[in-house]
């Protein structure tokens, strides 16, 4: 397909990673169309190593299925874009032009899979964010002690508070958190990177 167009040339083919990183290293290509399952591992490790070597290269994911983590794996790979094979070849030509101009582009459909992971990641946000909104600045101090595995005792001294107080402050997160103990707080606040 992309031998037919004026304004690409086609400059080496590989079927694996090792083949892909020979061929990128001796071609230097501007831009590489990868799939992501390749025989010898995923796309996306070709991306990162032709990267290091050749950082202005444009890699696009041109693919038949995409997953998740597929999706993402890719992204952070570097890639530029990310199509489906069943795209019409002159959408695809198309945004591969995108991609020389310096744009990111992806598939309509890939598109809607980012949105709902950034929607559903910015509602744990929230969520997280309303949560900790119901305790005190002091209540966090306690809780960020809690998370490390202090002892009362030891979250008074390093807080310079006194015990009876911290226990106090242990009581209103576990309340407040809906938390069995402090275990469990510490290990929330450890999934919280608080």
């Amino acid at each position: 397909m992309l031998h037919a167009e004026p304004d690409f040339e086609v400059c080496g083919q590989a079927g694996t990673i090792a083949e892909a990183i020979e061929v990128a290293g001796k071609t230097q290509p501007e831009m590489i169309l990868m799939d992501y399952v390749l025989p010898d591992g995923n796309g996306a490790e070709a991306a990162r190593i032709i990267l290091k070597e050749n950082p202005t290269c444009l890699i696009v994911f041109l693919t038949i299925h995409v997953s998740d983590e597929e999706l993402f794996d890719a992204i952070r790979s570097g890639a530029k874009g990310y199509f489906l094979k069943s795209e019409p070849v002159n959408t695809l030509v198309k945004n591969l032009h995108e991609i020389q101009a310096g744009n990111a582009v992806l598939s309509p459909a890939i598109t809607s899979i980012v949105l709902e992971q950034i929607e559903h990641q910015w509602g744990e946000s929230s969520q997280q964010n309303q949560t900790l909104t119901k305790l005190t600045p002091r209540e966090l101090e306690v809780l960020r002690e809690l998370e490390t595995g202090a002892s009362n005792k030891e979250i008074a001294k390093q807080l310079f508070m006194a015990e009876n107080t911290v226990k106090r402050h242990v009581h209103n997160i576990l309340t407040k958190l809906d938390m069995p103990n402090r275990r469990a707080a510490a290990q929330w606040a450890r999934q919280q990177h608080l």
